[in-house]
């Protein structure tokens, strides 16, 4: 990383305690979590509800790390700076990092669809660059830093994600990145409690736009109703469309589901033409495959490795992941989700083969409205022609209110507890069935998929 421990306190504005011979030494890494801790790293040691932190110092020098980090007077005889905040310290490490960066990158906002389209982006540059990319859900203001600092010279391109779920967020998680492109997927129902409405969503996902570097882009989704809105003078906006084409870089049509699995497009990249087959269903995929095309078109790419690039992404886990059970096709869509999230699974569901199946819960964080946003969601799975939806939660009485509203013949299950649904979906599931699992993550509906898996080993 070549990041001194000197450049350490200069950073964080600490103060060090240990030997000045250590001060022209290099960190060969970070992190937060003492049993990932490896010779010469950085430890930072945060205070949770569960663990301090604090506690595991002795230990990670044990395992050789260099230097810590510490919110307090240690009494072990052991290198550390002492900062007031080790989040902030964190962050203001990663900010200097970055400074220090020849590395592009690349940032994904929006409020669905956030990680497809990072993987999306990442499969489309790995065609020419070399890429790294956000793990897991590292997204928010300890994880972004953390991706920031997991950049290595050999990178050429970096896309990270940046997610947020209230107002000035976005600013903090920008001075860090300080982006050389931004994408924008699409603005929607998302943290309202916060945000209140889809314009203050707009609003703070918008924090992003004044830090990209001069002479960087823009990427958005023209056919999103408040994206289109967006003028820049200072940076290029670059908008892709399936509607909205006018003034749009990339476009798609003749767009065909093939089933669960996958879809396929033409895409017009610049007025250059190539048919894809994305391998992820549903139109939303569509999107993201155009929102990669654009960005790969940006950094000088050909269309031939574009197309390439789209049709050799792979499925997160707990992301729409299609998993084969025995006689059964399951769709673990359960990390996340809101009303746009949860309607585009619905109509990914829709094109399945025999009996299909929703099981979905409460959405979170929606304010004021969310009984209204569950209602919606509720109209959209009467209308997509499934089999049997079947809920739990308190908010999902909603969801079942509206599917029964639009399609009174629909078959729909409510349970207020989880455990009582999981038992009631073991004795109805039949081979031949396509499941759809779906909730906020607090749900805990990955116990749904785990016990799907168990049963149909």
């Amino acid at each position: 990383m070549r990041l001194t421990v000197e450049e350490l306190i200069k950073s964080t504005n600490g103060e060090y305690h240990g030997d000045s011979g250590l001060l022209s030494r290099q960190i060969t890494g970070v992190s937060k979590d003492s049993r990932e801790i490896e010779e010469g790293y950085l430890y930072i040691p945060f205070v949770g509800e569960r663990a301090d932190g604090h506690a595991f110092i002795a230990q990670v020098f044990e395992k050789k790390a260099l230097i810590t980090l510490s919110m307090r007077d240690l009494q072990l005889d052991v290198p550390y700076i002492k900062v007031e905040s080790t989040e902030q310290a964190l962050k203001d490490i990663a900010a200097y990092y970055r400074s220090k960066l020849t590395t592009k990158i690349v940032g994904i906002v929006g409020s669905v669809g956030k990680t497809s389209t990072k993987e999306m982006v990442a499969a489309v540059l790995s065609k020419k660059y070399r890429v790294t990319k956000t793990k897991g859900n590292f997204n928010n203001e300890i994880g972004l830093p953390l991706t920031i600092l997991d950049i290595r010279d050999e990178h050429e391109v970096a896309v990270v994600e940046m997610g947020i779920s209230g107002f000035d967020e976005m600013t903090r998680l920008a001075k860090i990145a300080r982006p050389d492109a931004v994408v924008m997927t699409n603005i929607g129902d998302c943290h309202l409690e916060n945000l209140h409405d889809r314009a203050g969503v707009l609003k703070a996902k918008s924090e992003v736009i004044p830090f990209i570097r001069d002479g960087g882009f823009l990427v958005i989704n023209n056919d999103d109703e408040y994206l289109k809105t967006i003028r820049e003078d200072r940076i290029k906006v670059i908008r892709y469309a399936i509607d909205n084409c006018e003034g749009a870089l990339t476009t798609a049509e003749t767009i065909e589901s093939i089933g669960t699995e996958a879809i396929a497009a033409t895409l017009s990249i610049n007025g250059d033409k190539c048919r894809v087959t994305i391998p992820m269903a549903g139109i939303h995929n569509v999107y993201n495959a155009m929102a990669a095309a654009s960005v790969g078109h940006m950094m000088g790419m050909d269309t031939e490795f574009i197309q390439k690039g789209i049709e050799s992404v792979e499925v997160l886990s707990g992301r729409n992941n299609r998993l084969e059970l025995n006689g059964i096709t399951v769709f673990d869509d359960c990390y996340n989700a809101n009303p746009m999230s949860m309607k585009a699974a619905i109509s990914v569901l829709s094109n399945a083969k025999g009996r299909k199946i929703a099981v979905l819960g409460d959405m979170g964080e929606l304010g004021p409205t969310e009984e209204e946003l569950h209602y919606s969601v509720g109209e959209a799975a009467g209308n997509a022609g499934l089999d049997l939806i079947i809920l739990s939660g308190k908010l999902s009485r909603k969801i079942a209110e509206g599917a029964l509203t639009v399609n009174p013949m629909q078959t729909v299950m409510h349970f207020d507890d989880v455990e009582e649904m999981k038992s009631a979906l073991l004795d109805i599931i039949e081979k031949g069935d396509t499941i759809l699992i779906k909730a906020s993550h607090f749900m805990k509906y990955d116990t749904v998929v785990e016990e799907l898996k168990k049963a149909y080993k």
